[in-house]
Formats: C-alpha cells, sequence, structure tokens
C-alpha cells in the first residue's frame, strides 16, 4: 500500500526524528526512540528519520556515521510499529540500509541528484521517493538564494526530476514532490511557493508540504514587528502554513509537533464541514 492510497481520508502527517547534535530545531534534544513512540501515539502516519543535518551551514556527515546513528532506531521502531518509515538522506548507501532495517520511503533533499548512483538505487529499493528542491548545498543555501521566477523554476526543476526517476525505473506512482520551503530561499521566497500549493499539486504527483518551525516564519515575524527567534516557538506559523497547504492540495505535511497539527486538521476539517 503506498502512502498515496492512504489519503482518502484526508493529508498524512509526518512525524519528523532528528538523529543529529545540530540540528536547527531539536539537535541532539531527546532519545530518538522515546520520541518516535510519542509521535506515533499522537497520530503520525509517518515517521522521517535523519542521521545529518541539513539545516544552513551545516557540514556533511560520512555515510558509515549516518548509518550508525539512523539503523538502531529504524530497526527498533519497525520491530514494534507496522506504519511507513522513511529515511531521509542524501547518500544512497544509506537508503540502502535504511531499507534493509525496515524503512519504506526514501526523503532526499536533493531530489536524487547527489550522486549518478541515487536514481539507480531508487529504482532499486522499490519504495517511495520524496523528491526535494534546494537551491545550491546546506551549507551555503541561505548566502544568496535568487531566481527570476521561484515558482516556475521549482515547478520546472522538481517535474524534470520527477521524469529522470521515472526514466531510472521508479514507477509514477510512488513518486511525491516536495518544493523545499528554506532551503535555499529568502522570505518571498518561501511565501511565493506556499501561495503556489495548488499549482505545485497539479501535476498528478503528490506534494509534501515541509515547513516545520522554519526560519522564514520568524522572519516575517521580524518583519512584522515581532519575535520568534526560538524555534519551538514557530509553532503557530507552521501550522497556519500547513493547514494552507492541505487546502490547496497537498497530501502530507511533515512536522515536529505531530499532536498540535493533528489538533488544527481536525477543528479545521470540523469547521469546513467534513
Amino acid at each position: 500500500m503506498t502512502l498515496l492510497s492512504r489519503t482518502t481520508k484526508g493529508a498524512l502527517v509526518m512525524g519528523i526524528i532528528n538523529v543529529t547534535p545540530d540540528s536547527f530545531s531539536d539537535g541532539g534534544a531527546y532519545d530518538p526512540v522515546a520520541q518516535a513512540r510519542r509521535l506515533i501515539a499522537e497520530g503520525a502516519d509517518v515517521l522521517d528519520i535523519g542521521g545529518e543535518s541539513t539545516r544552513p551551514g551545516a557540514e556533511p556527515v560520512s555515510a558509515e556515521a549516518e548509518i550508525a546513528r539512523v539503523l538502531p532506531v529504524i530497526s527498533a521502531i519497525a520491530a514494534e510499529w507496522p506504519g511507513a518509515i522513511s529515511i531521509d538522506t542524501l547518500k544512497p548507501q544509506v537508503a540502502r540500509a535504511a531499507f534493509q532495517a525496515g524503512a519504506t520511503v526514501w526523503n532526499d533533499v536533493t531530489a536524487l541528484s547527489h550522486t549518478p548512483e541515487s536514481l539507480v538505487v531508487a529504482a532499486e529499493l522499490g519504495g517511495e521517493i520524496i523528491l526535494m528542491h534546494m537551491q545550491g548545498e546546506p551549507r551555503t543555501m541561505q548566502a544568496a538564494p535568487h531566481y527570476d521566477d521561484v515558482v516556475g523554476e521549482v515547478e520546472a526543476w522538481l517535474l524534470a526530476r520527477a521524469e529522470a526517476a521515472m526514466r531510472a525505473g521508479v514507477a509514477r506512482g510512488r513518486i511525491w514532490l516536495d518544493p523545499g520551503i528554506g532551503f535555499g530561499k529568502t522570505l518571498d521566497h518561501n511565501l511565493a511557493l506556499i501561495r503556489a500549493t495548488d499549482r505545485l499539486a497539479s501535476h498528478g504527483f503528490p506534494l509534501l508540504m515541509a515547513a516545520s518551525r522554519k526560519r522564514f516564519i520568524a522572519a516575517l515575524e521580524e518583519r512584522e514587528g515581532s519575535v520568534a527567534a526560538v524555534a519551538q516557538d514557530r509553532i503557530g506559523g507552521t501550522l497556519a502554513v500547513h493547514l494552507h497547504a492541505i487546502a490547496n492540495g497537498a497530501k502530507m505535511v511533515r512536522v515536529h509537533d505531530v499532536l498540535a497539527m493533528r489538533q488544527a486538521m481536525r477543528v479545521w476539517s470540523a469547521l469546513q464541514g467534513a
């Protein structure tokens, strides 16, 4: 059963598990297996487990170190939970090891462009693939992002990567798109992409929106004369973005705060009469 087939009752909620010491929001702040269990209890449909930070300025880690971080968590959760586990990595060797441990989704911030091997491995694994847009790479992506037409350029790039994945053998029905909010984008770029959710979701590929606690929320607050410098203070902005995205066709949202997201979705749905 694919993730998309499970969206008939509404958008899915992907819970974030950072097995890193330097994540922008919560790196090293919790026991990852205990956190996974908590997010499952709060209603997560998918757990996204990552062992390498992709925050602005982040330094890369080796595949061996990344595998050592994520495999114990994936193995432990897969042994006790039948839900979907996603590996958040740009390295095909990490994805392969994660699938052997129980993952079924590969969430790649480079949309399978990090190495020539990525497309081949994605097809061989046979799981679902999330293709995300990023301008540049984590260490430098926020230095001076520039687009002539951010929506058109992100849209065209994602569709080209989807075509490349299909040519490599990835089934169309297993491909998700993610506009990459916060990855090589200014505040205005992010807002333009969020406003264009319906357009980005109109190409036959399910759309993931991932804006949880991101810095652009604080930037908007600062523009409006308020402050949300601490990541944990950006939950309200996160909910606003994700409810807008769901209303405009997003099929999944990626969040740190599953309980709050579920509650917001439930109330919003009730208000719509659903």
